[in-house]
């Protein structure tokens, strides 16, 4: 009886994990449409006794005395929004004007509200605003961490408490029974109160190594203090809208608390339909639905479009010339122009969306008449159908818009010119053709910040945009079948050509949309992956090399090694030099060559990446080009710190250097002699660095590096000089320079000795190096990386920085972490961190392990040094 291997039998585990993992982010977004459809169900069946005319009813009997209540706690809410960011720069020790901080966070929440989503995240406009006012990556995601945690801990607390308060109520509204509500609201408040407890005078927690300082009572006590004043006044814009009711605030604040909840969950863009199904299962007892739906959608009006119609204003005033100039405002501008592209492409998202809902919805009987008289039936149903499709065209633009595609700001902009004059043609709909109009305004005024020239139509959609426009085109289909359920489906309807048929209007509209949402989608989906680029060919180096040459950065002559692809701008100025591992395209260091081509040539990164069907990382990247990451889309995680020597000031005279000073004395007593070969010279000495190169390497017991080092490749070493040591006439220790003809920096790459070296001789080395390059006129020397070095050690420091810092407290026994950062500090340089930019934490994870498989040559070289 043969048995087979518990491998070959397990579908299991493993492939189960790998299969999540490879297709998360399609699961995430079929789950989102998924869960979207069940509410947009659900909602459909609970109205099942409501029509559409008594919706109308109820939303034009709101009184102008309720909305502008509405409008005053939608400003009481957005500006307790503001203080989440105020408190967070403060928790983090860090400060910043007020006005800026304000309008950061306002459009922040302005967008992050509206639409809900990882591409146009708040977290995602925080980094950009807040990289200008010169906050660190680590400091911009701990205020994004305190602002979305004190945020889900307030909201949980302030639903349990409203519900404790006011179970019996909220028992005869929702139907679950009191006892059980009150011991869910005793459990989370006891938790709460544990951990406001535990956390007094600011305490850390220790787990397993890592160490968390929670919030000190003042500032725990404080932020829920704007939790709470921030859920009360957005529970309030809701609650003034809703018609006389018996159902008192109290027992509202615990079922609003509870929806909002739900619909963060849900992942849903801005908890669409997710909200609107509990409010109605929680209130349909006590509420009729027809005036609920009418405050539902009065609601969605003044909370979510209103504060985006604002930053956009506030965007375009910030953009007057009279206004720049002043001081006050000129910050203020700098952040507003910063944040256009994305403020633009929500708002053209939520224009698409409401072209698509217009199209579904009957024009007004007055309009109709007024337009039979004036215009033939074939143009209007032509402008009503063509309406409809545009709005698709403005939700497809926005990621383009988004990403400042010049193309997508022509497309955007015929898009809405085209829309508005179809407003007055199909519907005479003042009201959507003004915001077209605003929308066409902002395009102009922010005509600059669409700079790149990519392709529009190269740029498929990613599942999180398919998702969203998914969830806009099922709420269309949901709202035309709640107007039109009295009226029974026939085929005859598609060919109902009349003013008065809407809704054979409205179908033809959502077929036309079905089927332009379908080929987007099949076209992202399922058009062919790009192939992965071939090892880039010699003349590639060569021009790289041209470059290299013009350019301040010694470390770019990594390029020589031939082993990396490499991509050039548009321009051919400046490129990039990659490697790829798994799914991980990994771009060592900053972009090389002209700095006016940096930013397009990021994007160019990223989106060949994304065509490839990978993952783009930039491996010890600056804080120059962190701006141009955050701009498409990438995190910054700190991987360590450089060391940089100013040679101008170079000298071992002084204590400073001491110790320096007597390891070069020593090793001349040692009869150490310096020497720099030039590169024409290097042939002449190779066969000698080969054999001290192959017995560094077998003392060593390790193999050669790559990627982000030189390995000892002979047309490599011959490329460039190198500077040696002899004892006795032989050559004992060596290293390879990397120079710029600019002279502005040098540095070594590979460092190898002999056996027979006496100790101290790589000091003699370096000294010998520095003095010889600074009396050559080089202006400073990059020592390399530190890796781990320089982490924070602060208990409110990123996850990813407490790794980091325990990784270089306690990893020595598998990497001489403080050991490379002592022997770098002997020359008293400057530090400056540098960056691992990727998409999310899970990515840089990965990107990381395949950046370390780049560098040791595999599994392999991984686990044989």
């Amino acid at each position: 009886m043969t048995s087979e291997s518990p491998s070959a039998n397990e579908p299991s585990g493993g492939s189960a994990r790998q299969f999540l993992l490879t297709y998360r982010v399609y699961i995430t977004a079929a789950s989102v449409i998924l869960v979207f459809g069940l509410m947009a169900l659900a909602i459909y069946h609970l109205s099942a006794e409501v029509r559409y005319a008594d919706v109308i009813a109820a939303l034009e009997g709101t009184p102008w005395s309720a909305l502008a209540l509405a409008v005053f706690f939608t400003a009481l809410s957005f500006a307790s929004l503001i203080f989440y960011d105020v408190n967070a720069l403060e928790y983090i020790g860090r400060k910043a004007s007020f006005a800026s901080v304000a309008v950061s966070a306002f459009m922040a929440y302005a967008v992050g509200n509206t639409v809900g989503f990882g591409p146009l995240s708040g977290g995602a406009i925080r980094f950009r605003a807040y990289s200008r006012l010169w906050l660190t990556p680590g400091e911009i995601a701990r205020v994004i961490a305190f602002v979305t945690l004190s945020f889900g801990l307030g909201l949980l607390l302030v639903s349990a408490l409203s519900t404790l308060a006011v179970a019996p109520q909220v028992s005869h509204t929702i139907g679950v029974g009191p006892f059980w509500l009150r011991a869910g609201a005793l459990a989370v408040i006891a938790l709460m109160a544990a951990v406001f407890f535990i956390g007094r005078n600011g305490r850390t927690l220790q787990f397993n190594g890592f160490t968390l300082r929670l919030p000190d009572s003042r500032t725990a006590s404080r932020q829920f203090l704007v939790t709470a004043f921030d859920i009360a006044a957005s529970a309030s814009v809701l609650y003034v809208l809703l018609p006389q009711t018996h159902v008192s605030w109290p027992v509202f604040l615990a079922i609003y608390a509870t929806a909002v909840a739900i619909g963060v969950l849900s992942h849903v863009p801005a908890g669409l339909g997710v909200f609107e199904a509990i409010m109605m299962a929680g209130l349909s007892n006590a509420i009729s639905l027809d005036q609920l739906l009418g405050s539902l959608v009065l609601y969605r009006l003044v909370y979510y479009v209103l504060p985006l119609l604002l930053a956009v204003v506030v965007m375009l005033v910030t953009e007057t010339r009279q206004l720049a100039a002043r001081p006050g405002v000129a910050e203020v501008g700098q952040i507003a122009a910063r944040l256009s592209p994305a403020l633009i492409s929500t708002f053209a998202l939520l224009l698409g969306a409401m072209l698509i809902f217009s199209s579904v919805v009957p024009t007004p009987d007055a309009d109709l008449d007024f337009l039979e008289g004036l215009l033939p039936l074939p143009l209007v149903e032509a402008a009503h159908f063509l309406s409809s499709l545009l709005g698709l065209g403005l939700l497809v633009t926005s990621r383009g818009l988004a990403q400042r595609l010049d193309g997508a700001w022509w497309v955007a902009l015929l898009c809405a010119c085209a829309a508005f004059v179809m407003a007055f043609l199909k519907a005479i709909a003042v009201f959507e053709a003004g915001l077209l109009g605003l929308f066409i305004v902002a395009l102009v005024f922010n005509v600059r910040s669409f700079d790149r020239h990519a392709s529009l139509f190269r740029q498929a959609l990613g599942p999180s945009w398919l998702a969203a426009i998914a969830v806009i085109i099922v709420a269309a289909f949901v709202i035309l079948l709640f107007i039109y359920r009295d009226t029974e489906y026939t085929h005859q309807l598609w060919w109902q050509f009349e003013f008065s048929e809407e809704a054979p209007r409205g179908l033809r509209a959502l077929l036309g949309l079905s089927i332009g949402a379908s080929a987007v989608a099949i076209f992202s989906l399922l058009r062919p992956v790009a192939r992965r680029p071939q090892p880039s060919e010699m003349v590639d180096i060569v021009r790289a090399i041209d470059v290299v040459r013009q350019q301040d950065v010694a470390d770019a002559n990594l390029v020589r090694m031939g082993d990396k692809h490499v991509m050039f701008s548009h321009s051919g100025s400046a490129f990039i030099m990659y490697g790829i591992h798994g799914r991980s395209w990994i771009a060592l260091g900053d972009p090389i060559g002209a700095k006016e081509d940096f930013a397009e040539l990021v994007w160019q990164f990223v989106e060949a990446a994304r065509a490839g069907g990978g993952r783009a990382a930039f491996y010890q990247i600056s804080p120059s080009v962190l701006s141009y990451c955050a701009d498409a889309g990438l995190r910054a995680f700190k991987l360590g710190e450089i060391a940089t020597v100013d040679l101008v000031h170079f000298e071992l005279k002084g204590s400073k250097l001491a110790g320096l000073r007597q390891s070069y004395n020593r090793g001349a007593r040692d009869g150490l002699v310096f020497s720099l070969v030039d590169t024409f010279e290097v042939p002449t000495v190779i066969d000698e660095l080969q054999a001290v190169s192959d017995a560094w390497l077998a003392h060593h017991n390790t193999r050669e590096k790559r990627f982000s080092l030189g390995a000892f490749d002979r047309s490599y070493v011959m490329s460039q000089p190198v500077a040696v040591v002899r004892k006795d006439g032989d050559i004992v220790a060596f290293a390879t320079l990397m120079l710029t003809d600019t002279m502005a920096e040098a540095t070594v790459d590979l460092m190898r000795f002999a056996a027979q070296a006496p100790n101290g001789t790589m000091d003699f080395l370096f000294v010998s190096i520095l003095e010889h390059l600074r009396d050559a006129g080089y202006r400073s020397f990059n020592l390399g990386m530190a890796p781990l070095s320089g982490m924070a050690r602060r208990d409110a420091a990123p996850v990813w920085d407490r790794v980091g810092g325990a990784l270089f407290e306690h990893g020595e026994r598998y990497y001489n972490f403080k050991g490379l950062r002592a022997f770098k500090s002997k020359f008293h340089p400057r530090w400056e961190p540098r960056y691992l930019a990727v998409s999310n934490g899970t990515g840089a994870a990965l990107a990381l392990m395949d950046a370390t498989f780049l560098i040791s040559g595999g599994v392999k070289g991984v686990l044989g040094k």
